[in-house]
């Protein structure tokens, strides 16, 4: 019988993946382990290796193929002693593996009752609901010019029969006019804000290149947009003087150890005691490492301290975990690894996916100062400036200090103000002496 090859999950929230290629063709033999193809999701791209034996009858999901859902058959493997070919033909055609499941049995016919009741509106099971299960009626050219507009129908008032929204009511609201406000109390409606087509009708065909969104970057923008539309995040800045980090720091790395090459075995960065004093300001002020949820506070007791790194699709934040107890050449040597893997798209879900804070460095940019976005479901993200030199006031005196700003971003829900101010003065604490970190 042949056995279905489903479209793998290949994390707890993947719902679509790109079948990037297939590493076996139609009449390879395959054996359970070997990996057949590799597929991408939204952070990392995974090679999926067969569970079963026989040979791959047919690929119905070709390389390149975007937006793949969870458990439709990408292929068909015949077992052993089967005729392949019959395999494959009896599949050219195959439903998803969704369509494939059992229909539930339909309910026994009621007895009709004995008085007939009203007909609905003709139009009314074509109606979209509003986020609060209120119906809106609208006519199909209202629908369709809201669509357009990148308008939410349920947000017009309708002027039609009965409240019904028409042609004009979606005219009227794309001026800013006829638009009911959100419910209070509730989820909050979607902003009204030009559709693809509006914004594309501002230039001229010729003056651009449209390149699709990848998934990467959907996800980015769909996370990092809830979060700033449901987390209330606050802003802490401080100035380190990271003058002693930077001396340690040289003469560490002029007395690495070498390897057979004659190379050092570490070379430490700046980011890396960023990452140390982070994780060890966890321990200090424990309330502060932990994740909100709708129910309960998660206090966590480790420090899983997340690193944003920038790849060419997008960012990708991978995770260094118990960061508190590792030294800074451990953590150096694993975000090298980290790094590198998440530039070739070959990171695991759990090596990215967690983590109670973020480190998010643009000093090699020269960036002086910013405030960056926290990554749900933590609670905060430390955005770190360059390090340079300023005069400084020390006992009435003009002096020139290494000073490196850097801003707490914290989620007020999970933490209060004198909370986030905790955890930046443990952090510049640490950051300012780093022989602490190895007390």
């Amino acid at each position: 019988m042949p056995i279905n090859i489903l479209m793998p999950a290949l994390s707890p929230t993947m719902e679509k993946g790109n079948l990037a290629k297939w590493l076996k063709k139609e009449g390879d033999k395959v054996k359970s382990g070997d990996v057949i193809a590799e597929i991408e999701t939204d952070k990392a791209t995974m090679e999926v290796e067969a569970v079963d034996e026989g040979t791959l009858a047919k690929i119905l999901v070709p390389a390149g193929t975007q937006d793949v859902p969870v458990n439709n058959i990408i292929a068909v493997l015949a077992s052993d002693g089967e005729d392949v070919k019959s395999a494959g033909a009896g599949s050219a055609s195959a439903p998803s593996a969704k369509a494939e499941a059992p229909k539930a049995a339909a309910p026994a016919p009621q007895a009709a009752p004995t008085a007939k009741p009203a007909s609905p509106p003709p139009a009314a099971s074509a109606q979209p609901a509003a986020s609060n299960g209120v119906r809106t009626f609208s006519s199909p050219l209202a629908r369709r010019l809201a669509k357009d507009a990148g308008i939410e129908i349920s947000r017009i008032n309708g002027s039609g029969p009965h409240g019904r929204v028409v042609a004009r009511d979606v005219d009227s609201a794309k001026s800013g006019g006829g638009l009911k406000a959100p419910a209070m109390g509730g989820a909050s409606a979607p902003a009204v804000g030009p559709s693809d087509k509006q914004i594309r009708a501002l230039f001229k065909d010729e003056a651009y290149e449209a390149i699709p969104h990848d998934s990467m970057r959907k996800t980015i923008a769909a996370r990092l947009s809830a979060s700033d539309r449901d987390i209330p995040q606050y802003y802490l800045t401080t100035d380190c003087d990271i003058g002693q980090l930077v001396a340690a720091r040289e003469e560490i790395n002029a007395i690495a150890p070498k390897d057979k090459d004659g190379k050092p075995l570490y070379k430490l960065s700046v980011n890396d005691f960023i990452i140390k004093a982070l994780a060890m300001a966890l321990q200090r002020v424990p309330n502060a490492n932990v994740t909100w949820t709708d129910e309960a506070m998660l206090h966590h007791k480790v420090s899983d301290v997340s690193v944003a790194v920038s790849i060419p699709t997008g960012l990708i934040t991978p995770i260094i975990r118990n960061a508190h107890i590792k030294t800074v050449s451990q953590i150096s040597a694993e975000m090298k690894d980290l790094a590198a893997r998440a530039k070739a798209r070959k990171l695991k879900p759990e090596e990215y996916q967690g983590g109670s804070t973020a480190v998010s460095n643009l000093g090699m940019y020269g960036i002086k100062q910013f405030t960056a976005v926290i990554n749900p479901p933590q609670s905060s993200i430390l955005a770190v400036g360059v390090s340079e030199e300023r005069a400084v006031v020390r006992n009435g005196k003009i002096e020139i200090a290494n000073i490196m700003s850097v801003t707490l971003t914290c989620d007020h829900r999970a933490m209060d103000g004198a909370l986030g101010a905790q955890l930046v003065s443990a952090f510049r604490l640490l950051i300012e002496n780093p022989v602490m970190m190895v007390v």
